[in-house]
């Protein structure tokens, strides 16, 4: 054994076989002690940066060794996702690799589930559930993902999944008891208003999880959880980790869905073991901080965590692990609720009435008129549902970043660049405002600097012409008009020098014009390859349909919520 660093609260202990070099460096420690009960060493913490420097010199390991874990098995090698072995009835076709991690889950019951973001954990998730029936099935999931993932428990089951509202507040177990809902969706903020019956946290005391009592009915119907981006719950001290922690206590599956690479900060894991039940299974508190969270770096004996969570509850792939069994470029569709419900609908009230007009008119020039105007309502709405989208992107951008992915982001219009740059200050944009020499300047730094991870493009202006390779992630805010646009935008990063399969995300506001314009682009793709003229009159076209699918029916407020992605 050579030297061990261990972090004891305002401390650090070092031991270590005797010998007379080591223990010369040791006393030129300042305010340094030597522990006759157990022959170690202690150090103030406030000698840090002279402990690092004797580490640096000694060849020092940062934490506890291995025979301070016992009954936990140090695996030798990393663990192989084993192969699924059952049928499990889905609409859609999992990947070679997906099919393992279902495998995998099956088998843990309680883990955490850290592909790489655009690997599809939603679709391993749903299928796990699906081939354990482990009904009913709680989703936890931040706000701006609850009506993606109805949709995506639609498409790859055929069910219908509930998003809890305060019309089904009260009674939401009963539609299970009836039959007709399996799934059961609500974001992070709201699980205290669904679960919790309520809290008796002492004054100036802080809060912890005995102090909240909860729903017996709500939180005892539910055999498995599901928690989306669980990173989000990585602080063991708020309010919505405790809640989910009591929500997933005595569950037999749990699955704990996360993008970012959390066995680098072993600190954000403690929650996420605790929620699923793995501490104190495997380690207690004190053991996994002493031996995984020390050092300057809070961080120590990785390979050995990674080593062992594998074997037990977590596996993580990355693209390049994967590549042989994905695409060269991946669809996703993203339909979010939008924060602008009410500007949207007065909006929309006044594409009505011009419709209204356009179809009772005879006069080819009051007709002419009337199509100038709805082009410009239509304008209107795309930007009211545009601005209504931005937390959700944000949201997306940061988990993307922070998974330490580059990401390319389109929009078109000024006013959503702008929020965009003002939200990340240190992003590189390409605009219709920028030079040719700004131009080139913020692609070569986001091709060459690792530490530049994003890239806010407009869509006319960066859609054709530059190589943005260094990411192999594409996000549109607001949708082109046609769907050679939206190649020409993806095919940024999906070209020559591109090493990984590219995955393009659509964001569409849920029940707005971006569904009847994404509708019309699927329909008339193979149309619009063959287009020819400016682009004024391309967007004169697509207006002209718009109008046409706004008319059939006067269905102007009955939108379509299902698209089929991976066929765009």
């Amino acid at each position: 054994m050579g030297v061990v660093i261990e972090h004891i609260q305002n401390e650090y202990k070092i031991s270590f076989p005797y010998k007379p070099y080591l223990v010369e460096l040791i006393k030129k420690l300042p305010g340094r002690k030597f522990n006759h009960f157990d022959k170690s060493w202690s150090v103030p913490a406030t000698s840090l940066d002279e402990l690092k420097n004797f580490a640096s010199r000694t060849g020092a390991v940062w934490g506890k060794i291995a025979e301070d874990l016992p009954g936990v098995a140090i695996p030798q090698e990393e663990t192989e996702l084993p192969d699924l072995q059952v049928d499990i009835p889905l609409r859609r076709e999992l990947f070679p690799y997906q099919r393992s991690g279902v495998a995998y889950a099956l088998q843990k019951k309680r883990l955490i589930i850290g592909d790489q973001p655009g690997l599809g954990k939603t679709a391993q998730a749903i299928a796990t559930i699906e081939g354990a029936q482990a009904f009913p099935c709680l989703i936890i999931c931040p706000s701006s993902l609850k009506i993606n993932w109805k949709r995506e428990i639609e498409q790859w089951t055929g069910k219908e999944a509930m998003i809890l509202d305060d019309r089904t507040r009260l009674n939401f177990h009963f539609y299970y008891q009836a039959g007709l809902n399996q799934y059961f969706i609500v974001n992070y903020e709201s699980l205290k208003k669904y679960f919790v019956e309520k809290i008796d946290k002492p004054k100036n005391a802080k809060l912890r999880l005995n102090h909240i009592h909860f729903k017996k009915v709500a939180t005892g119907m539910f055999n498995s959880v599901v928690i989306d981006e669980s990173h989000r719950v990585k602080s063991v001290s708020t309010q919505q980790t405790k809640f989910t922690k009591g929500i997933c206590n005595g569950k037999d599956w749990i699955l704990a869905l996360t993008g970012t690479p959390v066995i680098n900060k072993p600190k954000d894991l403690i929650s996420q073991l605790g929620i699923i039940g793995r501490i104190p299974e495997l380690f207690s508190y004190s053991q996994f901080v002493n031996r995984y969270c020390s050092g300057p770096r809070e961080a120590s004996n990785l390979k050995e965590l990674n080593q062992v969570l594998n074997s037990h509850c977590f596996y993580r792939r990355d693209k390049s692990k994967v590549l042989k069994d994905l695409p060269a470029k991946v669809r996703q569709v993203i339909v979010c609720d939008i924060d602008t419900r009410k500007e949207y609908h007065d909006a929309m009230r006044d594409l009505e009435k011009y419709l209204q007009e356009y179809r009772g008119a005879t006069d080819a020039q009051i007709i002419k008129a009337m199509r100038g105007k709805i082009m410009v309502e239509i304008g209107i709405l795309k930007n009211i549902s545009a601005r209504g989208k931005i937390e959700a992107v944000r949201e997306f951008i940061d988990d993307t970043t922070s998974s330490g992915e580059k990401l390319v982001v389109f929009a078109h219009l000024k006013e959503i660049i702008g929020k965009l740059k003002e939200a990340y200050p240190k992003a590189v944009t390409i605009t219709g405002e920028d030079s040719t020499y700004q131009r080139q300047d913020a692609v070569d730094q986001f091709q060459n600097d690792p530490s530049c991870k994003l890239i806010i493009c407009s869509t006319k202006a960066a859609g054709v012409g530059l190589t943005l390779t260094a990411s192999s992630r594409v996000c549109f805010i607001e949708l082109p008009w046609t769907y050679a646009d939206c190649e020409q935008a993806e095919d940024r990063c999906h070209r020559i020098g591109q090493v990984d399969s590219v995955m393009c995300t659509y964001f569409l506001g849920d029940q707005t014009i971006d569904q009847k314009i994404y509708k019309l682009i699927l329909e008339k793709k193979d149309i619009a390859r063959q287009v020819t003229g400016s682009q004024e009159e391309i967007e004169e076209n697509v207006v002209s349909q718009l109008i046409d699918l706004f008319n059939q029916g006067h269905e102007a407020s009955k939108e379509s919520k299902v698209f089929e992605v991976n066929n765009f």
